[in-house]
């Protein structure tokens, strides 16, 4: 007999499963382009507009001996374009992790699809949380944030940044963007869609918020609170996924995210609700960055408010959910327990009273004769 060659159908050119299959390729060579574009006089200014940081600021100060200059950058339209390159370049990563890391692992463990997708999520935004909390933490132990909370009001509007906290939110808004195209590429569950949009956009929108009306500082601090909690909650499902036996570390995580929403709360009140409603800096001024109005305090602290609210319930319902399958599953293993008995019972009385073609065994017979 002949050998059968193996036959792979590569899909057609441009078709829905061909882009999803090489979409990272694609998208590299899209973000060459703006690479190569450095190289060029004609070209390197656009090019310069997608990769680098812009809206820069030189600032003077005489407090050594000698003058020093000090970069600082604000906000501004040509940051879309910013962000833009940057959501390809997570798209990249974002490919590099599946590929080289989760899918290896998916084949050594042999995971459901359920867990299969659950364990690719969890992957994904583990190390991207672990990433962003030490860049953010970095951020605010280098700006003396957290030593004195005062600064996260004082001296509003935070128009200027210094150059890791603006790059820092331009990397977090390619990040939750390039989440929107990889719902395809990854091809997600029609019912997980709605859930998966809900928590873009809310990362999204604060984020962006925040970025937007200068109010960064606190931004920071609530995000690299947030991305603690749940990297503790993915670090634990991935614990989890290896053996079902260790649910330690989701014990750690509803005590922690419970904590982080009152942190929250909290610093928000503080900073939003007191600091910036006694700074002197009042009114509304776009041209200065200044959005320190009653309107937009009011408006802030409830999309806050209402955003903890929400996840609270989510938690409480998961909790509720867990509960419920932890009880089911011990009923189960008490109704399995007694069957078990009863089987083994049968067996040894089997063996004790008649063999197996129905004839008394020899024990019995030497009962009997005697």
């Amino acid at each position: 007999m002949g050998i059968k060659k193996k036959t792979t159908k590569n899909p057609p050119v441009l078709s829905h499963e061909f882009v999803i299959q090489n979409h990272a390729d694609i998208v590299s060579c899209f973000a060459m382009v703006f690479l190569l574009g450095l190289m060029f006089e004609v070209t390197s200014k656009a090019a310069v507009l997608f990769i680098t940081v812009q809206y820069n600021v030189t600032i003077s100060s005489n407090e050594g001996p000698e003058e020093t200059t000090v970069n600082h950058f604000h906000h501004g339209i040509k940051d879309l374009a910013t962000v833009f390159f940057y959501m390809l370049v997570a798209i990249i990563l974002h490919a590099i992790i599946q590929e080289y890391v989760l899918d290896k692992i998916n084949r050594k463990m042999h995971f459901s699809k359920t867990k299969h997708s659950k364990f690719n999520e969890s992957g994904q935004l583990g190390v991207f949380y672990l990433f962003s909390f030490g860049w953010g933490t970095s951020i605010l132990l280098n700006e003396h944030f957290l030593s004195n909370p005062v600064n996260l009001w004082e001296g509003y509007p935070h128009l200027l940044m210094p150059f890791q906290m603006k790059f820092f939110y331009i990397c977090q808004l390619g990040y939750w963007l390039h989440a929107l195209p990889e719902l395809y590429f990854q091809k997600t569950k029609k019912e997980d869609i709605p859930r998966q949009l809900v928590y873009i956009s809310l990362y999204l929108v604060h984020i962006a918020g925040a970025y937007v009306l200068n109010m960064n500082r606190l931004g920071l601090v609530l995000l690299v609170l947030h991305y603690f909690v749940e990297l503790v909650f993915h670090i634990s499902r991935l614990v989890y996924f290896s053996n079902e036996s260790r649910q330690t570390g989701f014990t750690v995580w509803a005590v922690l995210f419970v904590l982080g929403r009152l942190l929250t709360l909290s610093l928000s009140v503080l900073t939003v609700g007191f600091g910036l409603a006694t700074s002197e800096q009042q009114g509304f001024d776009m041209a200065a960055g200044n959005f320190n109005v009653l309107l937009v305090r009011i408006s802030v602290l409830a999309a806050i408010c209402l955003t903890q609210a929400f996840m609270m319930w989510k938690f409480i319902n998961f909790q509720l959910r867990r509960w419920r399958e932890q009880g089911q599953t011990q009923t189960l293993k008490k109704k399995q327990a007694p069957a078990k008995s009863k089987s083994k019972k049968e067996k040894t009385n089997g063996v004790n009273g008649v063999t197996s073609n129905g004839a008394d065994s020899p024990r019995v017979k030497k009962e009997k004769s005697s």
